[in-house]
């Protein structure tokens, strides 16, 4: 299970609702054995998670003062996250254990680049989800995102792998075109993604401006038929979409192209994020292009 926020705000003004949002998935993750074990944090190579960890971490989210990468000099500038002007962290558990938080800072420019976003992700075992339950899941992001002014954010079933290499693309085949409730993109600070939507999920967050440009709560809920969706305001400029009351993989072999996430992409579509992996065609790989351009449509076609 992978949740994700998208915050249009620079570290110093939204620390306070990340640090909130880490102690929600870590009072929710309590009472796993050991689920977090290892962090990174700015320019920190990864070291086991204890005392120092924590201090680095602690301080990271509690900025002292507003500097602006304008004002950095050039020695500054050139590592910025050295400079403390690129604030970020990871937590992870032990390889596969399905737990991780990470929170990545955009750049705080005085005249802020279109599309620049900070990013909050989280993940947890979906084991996990089958012992709590998908209410407490539904409920830990609810926690998660009360705190934060996204203007997007989602939680579903993803497949967490890095698309570092297109050998992935081999594994992952058979499940992509078969599941179509399996998300694979993972965007983060460096896509700007702004107020673009990443896709459709499981549970929706959706914020200024899309909501406004949608005609509010009131005209996004007419727009929806699907008796399995729900749409739950959350504070006036937000709401969140849910698709059933727990996820779904689908499976188009036995005739369940989830119609919920179906209608839910066509309300959304002039609002989602460009296809990504563009650079595949550049790069001489069509075939792939051309997959992954069939999967980023499922919902559409």
């Amino acid at each position: 299970m992978r949740i994700v926020f998208f915050v249009p705000h620079d570290h110093f003004d939204i620390a306070a609702g990340v640090s909130h949002a880490l102690d929600s998935y870590l009072r929710a993750v309590d009472d796993r054995p050991n689920p977090l074990s290892e962090y990174t944090c700015g320019y920190w190579e990864p070291s086991r998670l204890g005392d120092r960890g924590w201090e680095l971490i602690r301080d990271t989210l509690n900025p002292k003062e507003r500097r602006y990468f304008d004002d950095y000099d050039e020695d500054e500038a050139f590592h910025p996250e050295k400079a403390g002007a690129e604030p970020s962290f990871g937590i992870h558990g032990a390889q596969d254990s399905g737990f991780s938080f990470t929170y990545h800072a955009r750049l705080p420019w005085r005249e802020t680049p279109p599309g620049s976003v900070s990013v909050l992700r989280a993940t947890l075992a979906t084991e996990y989800l089958e012992e709590r339950g998908a209410d407490f899941v539904r409920e830990l992001a609810v926690a998660m995102a009360s705190r934060l002014p996204f203007v997007s954010g989602h939680v579903g079933l993803a497949l967490d792998v890095a698309f570092s290499s297109l050998e992935q693309l081999d594994i992952l085949r058979p499940l992509i075109f078969r599941h179509p409730g399996f998300d694979i993109r993972d965007a983060g600070v460096r896509d700007n993604l702004g107020t673009r939507v990443d896709g459709v999920h499981w549970m929706n967050f959706v914020g200024p401006p899309v909501l406004g440009e949608l005609g509010g709560t009131t005209g996004l809920r007419a727009k929806l038929q699907s008796p399995t969706t729900t749409v739950r305001e959350l504070d006036g400029e937000r709401v969140l979409v849910s698709l059933g009351s727990e996820p779904e993989a689908g499976d188009l072999a036995q005739g369940q192209p989830l119609p919920a996430y179906r209608e839910l992409a066509r309300v959304l579509e002039p609002w989602l994020e460009p296809f990504p992996w563009g650079f595949l065609r550049r790069q001489g790989h069509e075939r792939d292009e051309g997959e992954l351009r069939r999967w980023w449509r499922r919902f559409l076609d």
